[in-house]
C-alpha cells in the first residue's frame, strides 16, 4: 500500500476571478455555497434552476445566466464546475473546459474531475481543506467537524492582524531563529489571549510591546529520545520540539520517517555513531552541538530510544554547560520496554524479579565480572543492549557466576518496528545469536526467570528445531505460574 497521494493538496487563488458553475439544482447550489467562503467572481449558468437555488442566487447577487450550456461559456473562467445531474452532459462541459485549459470539476465523476473540492473549515485568511481523494466525503466531513472544534473562533481575527506586522518584522528581526520566536509567542501569547477576548486595540499594544524587545535569539539543544523505532511512540513533547527546530543532529539507529517529522525546512545532520559506522567521533559532536547553540540555533540532538540511556547524552550536557548553552532533555521510550512489549513480557514479576538490569553487552566482555552480576542469580531480569556480538561472552560469564544454563532468553531486533524479528532459547543457546548474520537492526537481549512468562506465540526458537516455547510453557515453575495466573 503507497503512503503516495494521487493528487498534490494546493490553493487557487480566485479573488475577483471568474468561476463558472453549471447546473439547475442541488449539486450547482452546494457549489457555489462552497465558493461563497472565497472572494471569487461566481457565474452560475441554469437555464431552469430551482426556485430555493434561484433564491439564493439573487439573494447574494450572484451572477445568473439562464441559458442552455455552450462550450464558448467556460471562456474565461479560472475554474469550471460541472453540476448538472446529468453525467454526460457534465462530460461535455469538462470537455470544453479542457479545451481551454481551464481546470474542471465535474461532480461524483472523479476521472472527470483536474481538482477536488475538500472539506472546508474557514478561518479566513486562515483556511484547512480536507480530502480523501474521492474515497469518503463523509469521513472528510468529520474530521472537518473536529477540526472545526479545535481552531478558535478568533483564529482569523489572529491571523490577520498578523498580516499587519509583517512588514516591520521583516523589517526588524533577523531573518530565521529570532522572526520563528517572535511569531510563536505572537500566536501563542498575549496577543492572541487578547484578540480571543475582541480587545484588538490591546492587542495590537501586547504585539508592539512583543516586537520592540525582540532582538537576536539565543541558542537552545533539545537532547530528544526518538524512542526504540516506531513512529507514533514518540512522545507528543519530542514532536513539538521537533517543529521548532532550525537543525536536527540525528544517529544512524533513528529512522528516517522519524527524521522526517521535524520542520520541513531544518537542517539535518546525520552524525552515524553506528557499531562499525562512525561518521563523527563523541567530541566532534560535542563540539558540533556547542557551534550550533552559540550560532543562535535551535537544536534537537535526536537519539534512538532515551538519550540518557546509553545515549552519551552525559557527555554532550557537560559541553554544553561548559560552553554556556541551554539544553534540555526529552525522555524517550528506552528499546528494552519496547521490547518487552513485543513479547508481552513481564520486566518485573511479583514473587519472581523485583530488580531490573540494563546493561550492555560489553559489560560482560572483560575481564571482571560486574557487581550487578550477583543481581542476576538472585533472580533480577537483565535487559541487554547491543549484545549480538558478545552473546557468547555474556552467556558464558552468567553460566559461570551461577545462573542457570535454563534460564529463559528473548532476543528482539528492531524492536517496536513492523519489521521486528522475535527470537526465543534459553542461556545456553544465546551463543548462537552472535552468528545470525541477518540480524542487523539493534537487538536487545533480556534474561530472566520472569521471561519465562512472556507470549512466544509469534517468536522463533533460537536454535533451529528446538520447540523452546514449549518446553517454557511446560517446564514453567510453579511459583511462576502461579503468578503469571494471578
Amino acid at each position: 500500500m503507497t503512503e503516495q497521494l494521487t493528487v498534490f493538496p494546493a490553493f487557487f487563488r480566485v479573488a475577483q476571478k471568474c468561476v463558472a458553475v453549471f447546473g439547475n439544482g442541488d449539486e450547482a447550489f452546494a457549489k457555489v455555497r462552497l465558493l461563497m467562503n472565497t472572494q471569487a467572481r461566481i457565474v452560475a449558468y441554469a437555464d431552469q434552476p430551482e426556485a430555493d437555488f434561484s433564491v439564493f442566487l439573487a439573494a447574494n447577487d450572484i451572477s445568473l445566466v439562464k441559458q442552455p450550456f455552450e462550450a464558448s461559456q467556460v471562456v474565461g473562467a479560472t475554474m469550471v464546475f460541472a453540476a448538472t445531474g446529468d453525467a454526460a452532459q457534465d462530460r461535455v462541459i469538462v470537455a470544453a473546459a479542457r479545451a481551454e485549459k481551464i481546470p474542471a470539476n465535474a461532480v461524483d465523476q472523479p476521472e472527470f474531475c483536474d481538482f477536488l473540492t475538500p472539506a472546508l473549515v474557514n478561518r479566513a485568511p486562515v483556511a484547512v481543506a480536507i480530502g480523501t481523494e474521492g474515497a469518503g466525503p463523509v469521513l472528510a466531513q468529520m474530521i472537518r467537524a473536529q477540526i472545526d472544534q479545535l481552531l478558535s473562533p478568533s483564529l482569523g481575527a489572529l491571523a490577520t492582524l498578523a498580516q499587519a506586522y509583517r512588514d516591520a518584522v521583516d523589517r526588524l528581526l533577523p531573518r530565521g531563529v529570532s522572526r520563528r520566536v517572535f511569531w510563536r509567542r505572537f500566536f501563542s501569547g498575549a496577543v492572541a489571549d487578547q484578540v480571543a477576548l475582541g480587545n484588538v486595540a490591546e492587542a495590537r499594544r501586547e504585539a508592539s510591546k512583543l516586537l520592540n524587545a525582540s532582538g537576536r535569539a539565543h541558542g537552545h539543544v533539545w537532547l530528544v529520545g526518538a524512542g526504540p523505532g516506531a513512529e507514533d511512540l514518540l512522545t507528543l513533547r519530542a514532536q513539538r520540539v521537533m517543529m521548532e527546530a532550525d537543525v536536527i543532529v540525528y544517529d544512524a539507529l533513528v529512522p528516517q520517517a522519524i527524521v522526517d517529522m521535524g520542520r520541513r525546512d531544518a537542517e539535518r545532520l546525520s552524525v552515524g555513531k553506528r557499531k562499525g559506522c562512525h561518521s563523527k567521533s563523541q567530541d566532534e559532536i560535542n563540539q558540533l552541538l556547542v557551534h550550533l547553540g552559540q550560532d543562535g540555533k535551535r537544536v534537537v540532538r535526536l537519539k534512538s530510544g532515551d538519550p540518557l540511556v546509553y545515549g552519551r547524552a552525559g557527555e554532550e550536557m557537560a559541553a554544553l554547560r561548559d560552553a554556556g548553552v541551554t539544553y534540555e532533555i526529552v525522555p524517550g521510550i528506552t528499546s528494552a520496554f519496547a521490547a518487552a512489549a513485543d513479547f508481552e513480557l513481564p520486566l518485573t514479576l511479583r514473587g519472581v524479579a523485583s530488580s531490573l538490569i540494563f546493561t550492555t553487552g560489553h559489560d560482560l566482555a572483560g575481564d571482571v565480572l560486574p557487581d550487578w552480576a550477583r543481581l542476576a542469580i538472585s533472580g533480577a531480569t537483565i535487559a541487554v543492549y547491543m549484545g549480538r556480538t558478545v552473546a557468547a561472552s555474556v552467556a558464558a560469564r552468567l553460566m559461570e557466576a551461577g545462573l542457570p544454563a535454563e534460564t529463559t532468553v528473548a532476543v528482539i531486533e528492531n524492536a517496536s518496528r513492523a519489521e521486528r524479528k522475535l527470537l526465543h532459547g534459553t542461556l545456553k543457546d544465546l551463543p548462537d545469536l552472535q552468528h545470525r548474520d541477518e540480524l542487523d537492526g539493534p537487538v536487545m537481549v533480556i534474561i530472566g526467570d520472569a521471561v519465562a512468562g512472556a507470549n512466544f506465540e509469534r517468536s522463533q526458537p533460537l536454535v533451529t528445531g528446538r520447540v523452546v516455547g514449549a518446553s517454557v510453557s511446560t517446564d514453567m515453575p510453579r511459583k511462576l505460574t502461579d503468578e503469571v495466573r494471578n
